[in-house]
């Protein structure tokens, strides 16, 4: 029998016979406390004694927060072993351990190695229960800590990951049920890799994974980055690898627990509703599902079908809801032959799991990529860090697996693809490139058109405000609608004399006067504030060369222009075809340029052609003309 089993047994034989009065939030060696009798650690935050969880009647020590109405037990001490009533009794030994016994019987204890000098037991505000030496307060030198024994709970400060000094894992355990604190199946284990990673495993089968912390959150939850509760602290180094939060108000409690369905869930305390309130829950959504996808599947929340292949990839399998088996490259990788491969860039990701993996922190994003290249198994690589402008270099190495696509925040991923695939995309680029740039120069032609129309708008509105006698209202004669209807026979074809781009041109006799009709088209889209501009100055340019504009007419949305008919002036002058462009109008308004003799009219019923006259005739039955756009 060694020296600490003979000492346990010494101790159940007198903790039945010796009651020792206890500090508030201590026990010295060789106090005791019973069930019913608690500590309470100084600031009044955590509780320590023996409780039932939920409808068991068993009993169980454990520390549970005081002053919250409902009972949060955090931590708890004899989980697989609990006691059947109420004789439990809690002891710190001269061997610095604390001993839980029932009716004599060994229950649970701790296992200090280190060498005691007067020991005590305390319970601290953190919800650690700590055996130190007295009066040491560094934790580095603690005796021994519950916080490096989980339960369900993870509190600020406690540490989730190894000791790499004595081989500790620190992970967090479910509960059977809730009631029942025995280690259930759901664990919270960091694992130690080159690149380390948080999962929510059940047993050997994992649920859920973090992905790697790359300095600003873990890479698959994006939405810590603008958390304003906690804080993450990442530690790697050569004694420790390890993941902890801490408040950044300590007023505010938060927890973070997982139950034995597989969840993990972030709680906050609601101090005016007296409840504890969700502020995280994973998974999340769909697509935390552990490798949902298989091998360079990416899983798309915002998709229909959420497992969908990387560009590059096509499905192994060709059954439409099988994707265990994940995607495969649509072209082989060369590695060291003629054509080389390179690497594609994916944005917004999930990095994918990070099992083989090989991290060097100290070179950047560009001796990365040379690196990965220049091994044949490193399939992807990134910064380790995206803190700045980035730094560190991640490759993996094999399939990547459980990736995932969001919409915002995620991480670059650069994976190697084959020379002939970048090739392809390259192509696919310069296609989009030239698409996009035709459809620039469309907008561009468009503007400028809209550019010049308007333009040509406002010179109309700069004619009539230069002349002063131009009221807002058109002053110009205006002839009943059904007369001028009447007397073009109703718009009839045998009266049209042409169309134009404003609409068509009709003869017809008014009051004995040969008249020109045009009739605003639906379709020239001119409203009615272009119509009032255009009468304005065309009714005040009296010149030779232009036709007189007897008035007009207006019955809802039909707009008419009736004209002197003078068969010696061209149709064009009518339909608005063969017009004077608008610099010189202007230019003759100001009495510096007469405008031009109109041209030869496209047909003409008189007989006083002029005898000297070269014509080219407008229209050709076997030429196409071209024509420079100008503004209207």
């Amino acid at each position: 029998m060694d020296i600490l089993s003979f000492m346990i047994m010494v101790t159940c034989i007198l903790v039945s016979l010796l009651k020792i009065s206890l500090g508030n939030d201590s026990l010295k060696a060789p106090q005791s406390l019973s069930d019913g009798q608690t500590l309470v650690s100084k600031g009044g935050m955590f509780e320590l004694g023996f409780f039932s969880p939920g409808s068991s009647q068993k009993r169980y020590l454990g520390i549970w927060y005081k002053n919250i109405p409902t009972h949060t037990f955090v931590w708890v001490a004899n989980g697989m072993n609990p006691i059947n009533d109420s004789s439990g009794i809690l002891t710190l030994n001269n061997t610095a351990n604390l001993v839980l016994t029932q009716n004599g019987s060994l229950v649970w204890h701790t296992n200090v190695q280190k060498q005691a000098q007067n020991p005590v037991a305390v319970l601290l505000d953190s919800g650690n229960l700590v055996i130190r030496n007295e009066g040491q307060t560094n934790p580095e030198d603690y005796l021994w800590q519950s916080f490096d024994y989980p339960s369900n709970t993870l509190l600020s400060g406690m540490k989730l990951g190894w000791d790499l000094r004595n081989g500790l894992e620190r992970k967090v355990t479910s509960w059977k049920s809730p009631d029942d604190p025995s280690p259930g199946d759901v664990h919270w284990v960091l694992k130690p890799y080159n690149y380390p990673e948080l999962y929510l495993m059940q047993g050997t089968k994992r649920i859920l994974r973090y992905g790697p912390w790359n300095g600003v959150y873990y890479s698959g939850l994006p939405d810590l980055r603008n958390n304003t509760i906690f804080g993450i602290i990442s530690v790697r180094n050569k004694e420790e690898i390890y993941e902890s939060f801490s408040l950044i108000d300590n007023s505010i409690l938060c927890i973070g627990v997982i139950n034995q369905t597989g969840r993990i869930y972030t709680y906050v305390w609601a101090e005016g509703d007296q409840v504890w309130r969700t502020y995280v829950s994973q998974p999340k959504d769909f697509c935390d599902s552990y490798d949902l996808c298989g091998a360079y599947g990416i899983c798309m929340n915002s998709e229909t079908q959420v497992c969908q292949c990387l560009k590059g990839f096509s499905r192994k399998s060709p059954q439409a809801t099988e994707w265990s088996q994940g995607c495969v490259r649509n072209e082989p990788l060369s590695c060291n032959g003629t054509d080389k491969d390179g690497f594609v860039k994916f944005e917004r990701l999930k990095v994918p799991d990070s099992t083989h993996t090989w991290v060097d922190e100290s070179i950047g994003l560009e001796e990365c990529r040379v690196e990965c290249l220049s091994n044949c198994s490193c399939m992807a690589y990134t910064n380790s860090d995206i803190r700045g402008t980035g730094s560190g270099c991640v490759m993996w190495f094999g399939d990547l697996i459980d990736l995932k696509q969001f919409d915002t925040g995620g991480q670059d991923l650069y994976i190697r693809m084959s020379a002939s695939e970048l090739k392809h995309k390259k192509n696919t680029l310069t296609i989009v490139a030239s698409t996009v740039a035709a459809i620039i120069g469309v907008l561009l032609l468009l503007s400028s058109y809209f550019i010049c129309r308007t333009r040509w708008n406002n010179a109309v509105l700069l004619i009539a405000e230069k002349d002063k006698g131009v009221k807002d209202d058109i002053n110009l004669p205006t002839f009943d609608f059904s007369s001028i209807s009447n007397s073009t026979n109703h718009f009839s074809e045998s009266n049209k004399l042409g169309q134009g781009g404003f609409g068509p041109v009709y003869k017809g006799i008014l009051g004995g006067q040969e008249i020109a009709v045009k009739r605003l088209s639906e379709t020239s889209r001119q409203g009615l504030d272009q119509f009032k501009n255009e009468v304005r100055f065309i009714a005040k340019l009296q010149h030779r060369n232009l036709v007189k504009l007897l008035g007009c007419s207006i019955k809802q949305d039909e707009k008419l222009l009736i004209y002197e008919f003078m068969p010696n002036r061209s149709l064009d002058y009518f339909i608005f075809e063969d017009r004077p462009n608008m610099s010189s109008v202007i230019l003759m308004l100001n009495g510096e340029k007469l405008l031009p003799e109109p041209s030869q009219p496209g047909f003409y019923t008189g007989n006083d052609h002029p005898t000297e006259v070269e014509y080219s005739p407008r229209y050709s039955t076997n030429e196409m003309s071209n024509s420079l756009l100008e503004a209207r």
